[in-house]
């Protein structure tokens, strides 16, 4: 399988700059907020969002350098994905992420908290000073967005009147959000047109909502090591994503197993079973390749370069993640 490293070859030097430049824009005057960011910033994380954004800069300028604005463009696109997963595992009581500790299982539930409100009020503040008040617009929505998505989350726990339809506005709030509007700043940064920044904006839509179902079928199918969590706790914590939610129609019985919210762990086991066994996962690669290929079109208008190619190839990783 291509490696997502492969991929972003175009872009690797500028992502090298990119995480140095994220521990000197946190600065050290608070320690521990310090510490918390470099171990964030340190952990591992494949940088696919700062890395659109790289190679949209690169795609949309063919022969022209990244500008700075590009640069820090894709430094608070990583703030803002970084600060909203800091919030996510104090929500969900983490303790690990990529599989190392999370920030609150290292400190406390206040220190994340306060890391996660620092790096939003810090990438604003970057914001702000890209002084293009287009950009400032699109990235605020998503921080609004990451919060409705949250919200929704919660508030539709073990709800088995859940629909598909509520499941991709859940995940376009909680993922697609920040790859289409960061995607689209990009092309405005580039000062491309109208039409091919709202390309870019249904790139990044497309290939967030293609993401977020595969890390929602690898919940069903992937191993604790390779998620970096338990396997299938998403059904545990009544998260119904889009194999459940399929396997609900093949297999009514489940919506009995949802309703007692697996008190009883046998509960649990057998709904897990009902989800693995049904066509619900198939149906959900489907609906990932759908929006993989929805993505795909909308860059084929982009000048032939080796950065859209990386973007054509990004959209092939994210379904070949599940095997």
């Amino acid at each position: 399988m291509t490696s997502v490293k492969s991929v972003f070859t175009p872009v690797e030097a500028d992502l090298q700059v990119l995480t140095e430049n994220l521990k000197n824009l946190v600065g050290a005057r608070h320690p521990i907020l310090y510490a918390a960011a470099e171990h964030l910033f340190g952990a591992g994380g494949k940088r696919v969002r700062p890395a659109i954004v790289l190679l949209i800069a690169r795609a949309t300028m063919p022969g022209e350098e990244i500008t700075p604005r590009h640069r820090r463009l894709a430094e608070i696109t990583e703030m803002i994905h970084t600060a909203s997963l800091v919030h996510d595992d104090v929500v969900d009581t983490a303790d690990t992420r990529r599989g190392v500790p999370t920030v609150h299982s290292l400190f406390d539930n206040r220190i994340a908290v306060l890391a996660g409100d620092f790096l939003f009020a810090q990438s604003s503040w970057y914001l702000a000073n890209l002084d293009n008040l287009e950009v400032v617009k699109l990235l605020s929505q998503v921080i609004m967005d990451l919060a409705e998505g949250e919200i929704q989350q919660g508030l539709n726990q073990f709800e088995t009147d859940f629909s598909i339809e509520a499941y991709l506005e859940k995940s376009y709030y909680k993922t697609a959000s920040l790859l289409a509007n960061s995607a689209k700043a990009a092309g405005l940064l580039s000062d491309a047109s109208t039409a091919t920044c709202e390309q870019l904006y249904l790139y990044g839509r497309n290939l967030g909502l293609a993401f977020q179902i595969v890390d929602d079928i690898l919940d069903f199918t992937a191993s604790d090591e390779v998620l970096g969590k338990p396997a299938g706790s998403d059904l545990a914590s009544g998260n119904l994503t889009a194999p459940t939610l399929y396997a609900m129609q093949e297999y009514p019985q489940l919506v009995d197993l949802i309703a007692t919210e697996f008190e009883d762990g046998a509960a649990l086991t057998t709904a897990l079973s009902l989800v693995r066994s049904s066509d619900g996962i198939a149906k959900s690669r489907e609906l990932a390749k759908h929006h993989a290929q929805l993505a795909l079109a909308q860059i084929s208008g982009l000048s032939p370069s080796d950065s859209r190619q990386a973007l054509f190839d990004l959209t092939d990783y994210v379904l070949k993640r599940l095997y």
